[in-house]
């Protein structure tokens, strides 16, 4: 499935760069997305890029201006750079795909193929 890594303990300010693999699958043929679960809590969606290409984004108004999700195609990797990290931005961050329509990418139940998730733990 996919693969997902880059996650460890920071300071509030600091920054994490996550990146998700697809052994076998190509990223331009699916919307790729980023979610977070934080201990009991519902999974919410953090941010999305476009299958089309890099400059159709779309992030949670929570993220808005700290993160920045990307992809190199040429080693089939999407990445989710956070700076500016928050106590709050503690969870555990999964990868997902679709090919469902774009409207619809900030729902986690439209997304068929999840990572396993990468703990996050920013502290105050």
């Amino acid at each position: 499935q996919l693969q997902a890594s880059g996650g460890g303990l920071v300071q509030a300010g600091g920054s994490l760069r996550l990146s998700c693999v697809a052994p076998g699958r190509t990223f331009r043929n699916f919307h790729t997305g980023w979610f977070r679960q934080a201990p009991g809590k519902e999974r919410e969606f953090v941010a999305a890029i476009n299958r089309s290409g890099s400059t159709d984004t779309r992030y949670a108004d929570s993220v808005k201006g700290r993160f920045t999700i990307s992809r190199d195609n040429a080693k089939n990797t999407v990445y989710l750079q956070m700076n500016s990290l928050k106590p709050e931005d503690t969870a555990v961050y999964y990868c997902a795909v679709t090919q469902i329509l774009w409207s619809y990418v900030d729902e986690s139940t439209r997304y068929s193929i999840w990572g396993q998730g990468t703990l996050v733990t920013v502290s105050s």
